[in-house]
């Protein structure tokens, strides 16, 4: 939440001309990326060892899809304070990093049980729309679309793709598997299901 609410301040700081008050919001987010990757990897990893996670994701692909896209926000965060003089390029990777974190807040408004096995895949794709978006936009006022979308929408895309076949694959269910063995996580099934008597 905190964070959301640097993000927004950027724009209204940004869109008002104060930058000397922009510059001073973004000295806090180098220190904010990296504790939001820091904890929310703790997290989810608290999370598939007490629940498993929400009974519709499977349970590695909760854990390192989770795990490896927080850490691409984290990285195209960085990497978009660091050009940050380069405003071209600064707020369109911002733009990429954020749409990654837009994801529980859109499962919240989707009907994901109705949408396993793919309820994961679905509520990532939806995320991506915010670049595309972007991408359309510089396309129609400038005639091509920035070198930053290209980068930023494909390394999330990149990301992602590489966490399912990670997830997926016998050494990332083993990994999930040891990891949650022997507690609660460990008693659900590792695939997505419908708990008994569950209705919308």
């Amino acid at each position: 939440m905190a964070w959301i609410g640097i993000y927004l301040a950027q724009h209204v700081t940004a869109s008002a001309g104060n930058w000397t008050l922009h510059a001073k919001f973004g000295k806090i987010a180098y220190i904010w990326v990296p504790l939001m990757v820091a904890f929310g990897t703790a997290v989810m990893i608290v999370v598939a060892r007490r629940t498993g996670g929400p009974f519709f994701f499977h349970v590695s692909e909760f854990l390192w899809s989770n795990i490896m896209t927080l850490w691409c926000f984290g990285g195209l965060a960085w990497w978009a304070l660091r050009r940050r003089r380069y405003t071209g390029w600064h707020r369109r990777l911002m733009l990429c990093s954020m749409a990654i974190l837009t994801g529980p807040g859109l499962g919240r408004l989707l009907p994901l049980p109705l949408m396993i096995p793919f309820a994961w895949s679905i509520t990532v794709a939806i995320t991506m729309i915010f670049p595309l978006v972007g991408m359309i936009a510089d396309q129609r006022t400038t005639g091509k679309v920035h070198p930053a979308y290209w980068w930023g929408f494909g390394i999330y895309a990149a990301v992602f793709l590489i966490s399912i076949a990670i997830a997926y694959s016998p050494f990332g269910i083993g990994v999930t598997e040891s990891l949650i063995a022997g507690t609660p996580g460990a008693d659900r099934p590792m695939q997505a299901f419908l708990p008994p008597g569950f209705t919308m």
